[in-house]
């Protein structure tokens, strides 16, 4: 899944048994046989979370802040280990143990999240303490990074303004960005990817004391709540997936897809933008389109400076306007934030929306240890996004079909979506270079023996097609049971009040609703 992130208005476009061989398998590492003695991991499921109060001028006081202790390589847990930043607000009624969070991304840091939008999840304190983690490679948790350096991921978007040039120079770049990834990133960037980061979730059901995993998955954390599913069935306590991602389609038609639902939600926004006199692209919606095009390639052309040295691009802008898009609650602030730029060429707003007004520094490899907020990297989101994207998924652009296909390859995505298309293409080309990804999501997530699972579908969500629901229900098999929510916006918990009813009751009372059934704008008036 590419860029898919939001989750409320708030939010910044996821014991051991046979499960082990088949997630061996998934990453490439060998399987175990009779004869064989499986990795030592009892030092890690023997651990507890001793909680303390977060630190941090912005965290809330009833927040409190945990931490546990993974292997880097399952394959090898002697070879070295990370801390995985928790957080929780504890449960105000009788509790019934831990449900966890996950907010989507990938590359969303969810400690962060929860401290700056915790209202949302309040009710779920009458039966479990609310926890929420920072998944390896993200936040505080070892942070990937690519850095700041001209060779990064944003040379590939920003210096060929239509990917159509030489497509040698285009690898050239390409290899330069994952150099720079695999420099900035450090000994974690190897190991990242939802096949491990299920793993990690293991090891925090265990040290939360939990017997079966709750938990409350958003866009990309649906597809880490499917491979848990698919690795640990017989932990699987009550599962949430809430905005569903794909676990079949290739990143390639991924990224078609989330081009497509994203220039479905422009088109909305500016159609609600001319009916409004502060409007920065007029009254007609045909021209707003227009200039919406034409203001992005002036900033690919021409990049204007920012408060942190730096110049904000087309490519930026496009970032920018993909989160804010993810909510209609975000609309007026996105409309200020396109007429502070256009009047009077403030970026400051637009920074806010693509995460790069929080002041975060450039990073640079960790060790293993937890890091302080304040020096999260300033680009971890996309090169937590990109790494994790590409390690989830084996089909990995070879130089022969970036030289042969990218043509084309632009074509489908500049069809798609004339303002998406080149920042998506970018994404799925940034695999390029990187390790083999594995096959484990699209081979063996599928017909999963466990308790039932919720899965929220929202038929206008702009970067988790509707689709993708009954797809992934279909590929879980008789566990899943589908709520449809007849609204707009990516996923539904925050959105729709009749979504979160129901989501509500069925982690707190068990309560399933039928599968099929629907919330629609009728329930939400309720």
């Amino acid at each position: 899944m590419l860029a898919k992130l939001s989750t409320r208005p708030t939010f910044r476009r996821c014991a051991l048994s046979s499960s082990v061989g088949l997630a061996l398998l998934g990453v490439g590492l060998p399987v175990m046989t009779a004869d064989d003695s499986e990795p030592d991991l009892s030092r890690f499921y023997r651990q507890k979370v001793a909680w303390s109060k977060c630190e941090g001028v912005e965290m809330p006081k009833d927040l409190q802040c945990g931490k546990v202790t993974v292997p880097l390589d399952y394959a090898k847990p002697k070879a070295g280990t990370l801390e995985l930043a928790l957080a929780r607000y504890r449960a105000t009624g009788k509790s019934r143990g831990s449900v966890l969070l996950n907010f989507g991304g990938p590359g969303g840091a969810g400690v962060s999240e929860l401290a700056a939008g915790a209202k949302d999840f309040m009710d779920l304190t009458d039966g479990y303490d609310v926890v929420t983690f920072d998944p390896r490679g993200v936040g505080q948790s070892s942070p990937v990074s690519c850095g700041n350096s001209s060779d990064g991921p944003a040379a590939v978007m920003d210096e060929d303004a239509d990917l159509g040039g030489d497509p040698q120079a285009v690898l050239g770049r390409l290899r330069k960005a994952a150099d720079a990834c695999a420099k900035h990133s450090g000994p974690v960037l190897p190991h990242i990817g939802t096949v491990n980061a299920s793993r990690d979730l293991d090891v925090m059901r265990q040290a939360l004391g939990d017997e079966k995993l709750n938990y409350l998955g958003f866009s990309y954390g649906t597809r880490l709540g499917a491979v848990y599913a698919a690795q640990f069935p017989k932990k699987v306590g009550r599962l949430v997936l809430d905005g569903v991602d794909t676990l079949t389609e290739p990143l390639s038609e991924q990224g078609v897809a989330g081009a497509a639902g994203q220039q479905t939600a422009l088109e909305d926004f500016v159609d609600w933008c001319v009916k409004d006199i502060a409007c920065p692209f007029g009254t007609d919606a045909r021209t707003a389109r227009e200039e919406v095009v034409r203001l992005v390639g002036s900033l690919d052309k021409d990049p204007v400076p920012t408060d942190f040295g730096d110049e904000f691009t087309g490519q930026d802008l496009v970032g920018a306007i993909g989160q804010a898009l993810y909510s209609k609650e975000m609309w007026p602030s996105l409309e200020r934030a396109l007429a502070a730029l256009v009047e009077d060429g403030d970026t400051r707003p637009l920074l806010g929306f693509s995460g790069r007004g929080v002041g975060f520094r450039a990073g640079s490899a960790t060790d293993g240890g937890l890091v302080d907020q304040e020096d999260v990297p300033l680009d971890n989101l996309p090169a937590a996004l990109m790494a994790i994207n590409c390690a989830d998924d084996p089909d990995r652009p070879d130089a022969d079909r970036i030289t042969r296909d990218l043509g084309r390859l632009r074509a489908a995505y500049e069809q798609a979506s004339p303002v998406f298309g080149r920042y998506r293409l970018a994404e799925y080309l940034m695999c390029y270079g990187r390790p083999k990804g594995t096959d484990f999501i699209r081979e063996r997530v599928r017909d999963v023996r466990t308790p039932k699972m919720l899965l929220v579908g929202t038929r206008g969500d702009p970067a988790t097609p509707y689709r993708w629901t009954v797809e992934t229900a279909r590929r879980l098999g008789d566990s899943a049971v589908v709520l449809d929510n007849k609204g707009e916006g990516h996923t539904g918990y925050a959105s729709s009040k009749c979504v979160h009813r129901k989501v509500d009751a069925f982690l707190l009372y068990g309560s399933l609703p039928p599968d099929g059934s629907s919330c629609g704008p009728e329930e939400d008036r309720d």
